[in-house]
This record gives structure tokens, C-alpha cells and sequence, in this order.
């Protein structure tokens, strides 16, 4: 999977290549779809959520530019895979799920393989203030617009990767930084297709 979907590809850093060649991705698909695990696209884990394909996994983790003893924030947890990615790069990771069963199951799952990461049951769109700032932060579904209290909680030179867009359409994949002057400073990555943000009733 690696040397044919990723390091043939532009991901280059060899944190990444490392993580994504040791964290097991058959384990955190259902059972019915285990032989495609390593196939490069999404697949489906319930609740009307996915798991992303390996490239883009690897291309939103490298985007982040994170390091061993980064803290990361991941908004949208689904199946626990891009947190153990993270966490297999030596990241210290904190993730959000509002789909309490793919919280619950993400949360076993990571335990059980040994993946350090504080999981959470919670609407992501306000992140996660009580352990702000961070040196990262990386969204897996698709808003329409960039949910300030994320951009709010960076810290200085982090990033923010985040797929933007209308429901059903192709999106923009962005890397957002704050420059010293306080402007936010935005990097199109390309084009990608995520599940919806979603947001818990008001």
C-alpha cells in the first residue's frame, strides 16, 4: 500500500511512510468490507460514516507537518484510524466523534492496539478548548465553511487541514496557518470528497 498509493505518490516524510506501513488498517474496517482494507478509497463503518483512503490519510497527516510530541486534535474520529496514524507518529493525540457507537468502538479499538489517544463523544465544531493550544489540527468530514473556534485554537505556526465544501459535491482540501500578523493564510491542497461535518441539534 505504501510504496503503490503513497510514497509513488508526493508523501515524503518519512514519519508518515513509517506510520501507515505499521498501523493495521484491517482492523479498523467492519468485517464485511476487511478484504478491500488496503484499497486506495474510502470505505463504509456505519452510521453513514467512512474510512478515508489511504493517500488521503497520509496526505492530510503530512500536511500537518506534526512531529514526535505534537498534541493534535482529530475532529471526526469515525473509525479510530487517522488518531492511530497520528499516534503512530508519536503524536499526542485527542480525537472527537459525535456518533457515540463509532466513539465507543474507536475508542476499544485503540485501547486494544495499544494507540495512545483521549477519545471523546462530543459535536467537534467548537473543538476541544480544555487542552488548547495545539500543533495541530486535522478534520475528517466536510463542512461548509471553516469553524472558527478550530482556527482559534492553534498554536503559533500549526496548521489546520480541513476539507471544505457543499454536501455531495467535490471539496477543497485546505491547509490553514496564522501568520504573525494574526491573517490566516490558506493553502489549497486539491480536490476530495468527504461524509458531511456533523453538527449535534440545536
Amino acid at each position: 500500500m505504501v510504496e503503490n498509493q503513497i510514497a509513488a505518490r508526493d508523501i515524503t516524510d518519512p514519519l508518515v511512510q513509517t506510520a501507515m506501513r505499521t498501523v493495521p488498517r484491517h482492523l479498523f474496517v467492519p468485517d464485511d468490507v476487511v478484504e478491500h482494507a488496503y484499497n486506495d478509497h474510502a470505505l463504509p463503518i456505519g452510521y453513514g460514516q467512512t474510512i478515508s483512503q489511504p493517500y488521503i490519510v497520509a496526505l492530510m497527516s503530512q500536511a500537518l507537518g506534526v512531529t514526535a510530541g505534537d498534541k493534535v486534535l482529530e475532529i471526526g474520529t469515525g473509525s479510530g484510524y487517522q488518531a492511530a496514524v497520528l499516534a503512530a507518529m508519536g503524536c499526542d493525540v485527542y480525537t472527537m466523534e459525535i456518533v457515540p457507537e463509532l466513539a465507543a468502538r474507536a475508542a476499544e479499538t485503540l485501547e486494544g492496539l495499544g494507540y495512545a489517544a483521549t477519545v471523546a463523544n462530543a459535536d467537534g465544531y467548537f473543538g476541544w478548548e480544555e487542552h488548547a493550544p495545539f500543533d495541530g489540527i486535522v478534520v475528517t468530514a466536510a463542512p461548509d465553511h471553516v469553524p472558527q473556534p478550530l482556527l482559534d485554537q492553534l498554536g503559533p505556526g500549526a496548521a489546520l487541514v480541513i476539507p471544505v465544501g457543499p454536501i455531495g459535491a467535490v471539496q477543497t482540501m485546505w491547509k490553514f496557518k496564522i501568520d504573525d500578523s494574526g491573517e490566516v493564510i490558506g493553502e489549497n491542497l486539491g480536490g476530495v470528497m468527504f461524509v458531511p461535518f456533523t453538527r449535534a441539534e440545536e
